[in-house]
Order: structure tokens, then C-alpha cells, then sequence
């Protein structure tokens, strides 16, 4: 059995492959892409397991090594730290530990949930925070309506599945002057309030 520690980052990824003694097989870096991992992994003996510190990257390569590999282990980052702490610090030196508590049977495991329970929690995530956005701009386009002195239906601008707002004919005034409130709004300047340019002045002499 081989042991491998991976170093997970956002462009890269640091291994390093241990065999049952402790002695390193192989180190390096590679690109973080799958095409990169499914080249990595032929170049790798049989009967391996691997780990990895839990991070944002964690969850796709768990999924693409899980298929090749004996066993794919994540482990709790602040646990591991504590764990495997040293002075000099690099991503090739946290492979090697991470490949070392992989070993020793020292990792601080943590539970991974399955790729449909990963996948149903983002898409949770992501509708329960596109619901609250467009809460937000319904609220604040309401705000600029009365903030401008344009009447309009509070019932149908709030109503699920209404991206319409209820305006009856107004004057062109009115509407010039929700067009400026909303420029306002998405420049993140406050109505009213002026930058004042600095002059400077050149000391003669």
C-alpha cells in the first residue's frame, strides 16, 4: 500500500507518495485540472490511498479520485493543524505530512457527504441566496419609488413569479428622476452629497 498527501490550492496541487516505511516515491506539483489528475494517477503504483486538508477544492477531487483510488480521506484543517504543525512551512513539506498521519494512522478525519447530498446542498445554498437578492432589489426599487414621488402597486411589486412593475403613465419629470436615483444606486453615491475637489496650492518662492 502507498500512501499520498495532497496539498490542495486553486491552481495547484502539491503530492507526495510514501510507501509503507516512511520513504518518499515521489513529490511534485500539477496543475489543479482533471485532465492533469487522471495523467498523474497512471503514473502512480498500485494500491493507493489518499488524503487531503478539507478546503473549497476539496469536494471535485474527492470525486475524481475516489473511482482509482483504495481509499480518498479528508481531513479536518484546524485538527490537522494542530497535529502535524511545523516551523518551515511549503506545500511540498504539507504533503509529506499529510501522507505521514495518512500512515501513522494519525489523521483527523472528518465526514465527507456524497456528491448528491453536496450537490443538493448547493443548489439550496444558491436559490436561498438568489431569493434573498431579489427580495433586496424589490425592496430597494420600492425605496426609489417613493423616494422619487412615483406611485405605483406595492402588492403586484412584491407578488412571487412578478418581475413587471404596475407604473401608470407619468410625466417624463418623474421618470428622470427615478432614472438619476437609480444611477445613484448602482454608482454607491448618495443622493445630495458632493465630492469636493481638492486645489492644490504651490507655495511661490
Amino acid at each position: 500500500m502507498y500512501y499520498i498527501g495532497l496539498d490542495v490550492h486553486k491552481k495547484t496541487i502539491s503530492y507526495c507518495v510514501k510507501d509503507v516505511s516512511g520513504r518518499i516515491q515521489q513529490q511534485g506539483t500539477i496543475p489543479a485540472t482533471r485532465a492533469e489528475l487522471d495523467s498523474w494517477m497512471k503514473t502512480l503504483p498500485e494500491s493507493w490511498t489518499v488524503a487531503m486538508e478539507a478546503t473549497i477544492f476539496t469536494g471535485w477531487i474527492y470525486d475524481h479520485l475516489l473511482p482509482h483510488a483504495a481509499q480518498v480521506k479528508v481531513a479536518h484543517p484546524v485538527m490537522l493543524r494542530a497535529i502535524a504543525a511545523a516551523k518551515k512551512k511549503n506545500d511540498r513539506i504539507d504533503a509529506g505530512k499529510i501522507a505521514d498521519c495518512l500512515r501513522c494512522d494519525f489523521l483527523p478525519e472528518c465526514h465527507m457527504a456524497s456528491t448528491e447530498i453536496r450537490d443538493r446542498r448547493r443548489t439550496l445554498w444558491y436559490r436561498h441566496l438568489l431569493v434573498r437578492q431579489m427580495v433586496q432589489m424589490k425592496n430597494r426599487i420600492s425605496g426609489l419609488l417613493l423616494e422619487t414621488g412615483v406611485s405605483h402597486n406595492r402588492q403586484r411589486l412584491h407578488k412571487v413569479n412578478r418581475t413587471k412593475i404596475d407604473i401608470p403613465n407619468r410625466s417624463e419629470s418623474e421618470f428622470e428622476n427615478f432614472d438619476r436615483a437609480v444611477k445613484m444606486i448602482l454608482t454607491k453615491k448618495k443622493p445630495g452629497k458632493k465630492r469636493r475637489s481638492r486645489k492644490r496650492v504651490s507655495a511661490s518662492g
